[in-house]
């Protein structure tokens, strides 16, 4: 190795990290279904719900005072869903292409390897968020960014839960082929009845509202309630919420790497079928 060349062995090196965005963000932008899949569906599910929550709130006083609760529940579950979603979708497309075997047996490693996923799920994000977001604004106006610092502290706490459970599907699906595929689709959604994204934790049986508060995403769906119905930040809601999103998230990169340890030894790697 000479004096200029990098030592590979240690560290990230950025420039793998940047090459692997390089090639999602090329595959991205060159399939028009792929970019309009991102817009189509947040802005379907938005108008849905948005046009809901007018009609409901010209008839019942509650929800007129609490203007903007299903349309903010809405788009933070999209940033919940659509960031483990594009964790996990950057993945596949290496299953889909039988070219993760290639990966892990060149000098990439594993930690730069899930920082590209990283990226790529807030690139993919912020191409169906944003968009959602301005339609808010233009169909209901509902300015989402007026959140202000809320939503700083409600968007980490959402893409840290996502980011593990994206590393988790992904585990999944590398140590069982792609007959585990459908994990990656539908392991969000087991949260959305128990994080209470649309209802407040009270509705919830007694027996279950524990299980409510183990999860991030619920303290995020409470606070944003508090701001937009009591005009109050829960700073103590986010700080738990991170603290369980610590514990959460190294326990996936635990599961993530005992799963991709196992592959490796069953040959699972080089086997993507079903």
């Amino acid at each position: 190795m000479t004096a200029t060349e990098p030592d590979v062995r240690s560290g990230i090196a950025w420039h793998r990290v940047g090459a692997m965005v390089l090639r999602h963000w090329y595959l991205l932008t060159s399939s028009w279904p792929r970019l309009l899949e991102l817009v189509y569906w947040p802005a379907l599910q938005l108008i849905t719900w948005g046009f809901s929550q007018a009609y409901i709130s010209q008839n019942a006083g509650f929800f007129a005072r609490a203007g903007g609760t299903f349309i903010g529940a809405v788009i933070l579950w999209d940033i919940l869903f659509r960031g483990q979603l594009g964790f996990s979708m950057s993945f596949l497309e290496e299953m889909w292409s039988r070219n993760l075997g290639n990966l892990m047996m060149s000098p990439l490693k594993v930690s730069e390897f899930v920082l590209s996923l990283m990226v790529m799920s807030l690139i993919r994000l912020a191409i169906g968020v944003i968009p959602m977001t301005l339609l808010a604004v233009g169909f209901f106006g509902f300015n989402f960014y007026g959140l202000g610092f809320a939503l700083v502290a409600f968007f980490c706490n959402l893409i840290f839960t996502s980011w593990a459970f994206g590393l988790i599907a992904s585990g999944l699906v590398l140590r069982n082929g792609m007959g585990a595929e459908g994990l990656a689709w539908t392991l969000m959604f087991v949260l959305l009845p128990l994080t209470c994204v649309y209802y407040p934790v009270a509705v919830l049986p007694a027996w279950l509202q524990w299980l409510a508060w183990c999860l991030p995403p619920t303290y995020v769906f409470e606070g944003m309630r508090a701001v937009l119905i009591d005009h109050a930040f829960r700073a103590d809601l986010m700080i738990e919420a991170f603290a369980i999103n610590l514990a959460l998230f190294a326990t996936a990169i635990g599961v993530f790497l005992a799963l991709l340890r196992s592959a490796r030894i069953n040959g699972a790697l080089v086997q993507t079928g079903e």
